[in-house]
């Protein structure tokens, strides 16, 4: 990867399905599309462009995330109870730790760039 040289965050890389595992499917259809236009050469940070029908799922992050909701509405739950509902135009990050819920009330589209910190070698 060439260090000085700018990289797009659209559409333009090659979009790679996937499948919600049906383990982590609460509702909804599960395929997704996904464009990783970056990933630094540490592969712990990558930023790109998420899809999804409407549906609800299981998520536990393992990565920080900052989300740019390009297109639909979002509302997330977190295993306590408490909710939040995002729409297009909103940005949010998701910490590293979170459980809950993921539930795409409509199409969703989003920008994402998430770091996942390396696995501490003491632990």
């Amino acid at each position: 990867m060439r260090t000085n040289q700018i990289t797009r965050v659209d559409q333009s890389v090659a979009k790679l399905a996937d499948t919600i595992p049906a383990e982590k499917l609460i509702s909804g259809k599960s395929p997704t599309s996904l464009w990783n236009a970056f990933s630094d050469t540490s592969e712990q940070f990558y930023v790109g462009q998420w899809s999804s029908e409407a549906c609800k799922l299981h998520v536990s992050y393992s990565e920080n995330e900052l989300c740019v909701l390009v297109e639909g509405t979002v509302r997330m739950e977190n295993s306590d109870g408490e909710s939040w509902t995002f729409v297009a135009g909103d940005a949010f990050v998701i910490p590293a730790g979170f459980a809950g819920t993921w539930e795409s009330v409509t199409p969703v589209r989003k920008i994402y760039a998430a770091f996942e910190a390396a696995p501490d070698p003491g632990a």
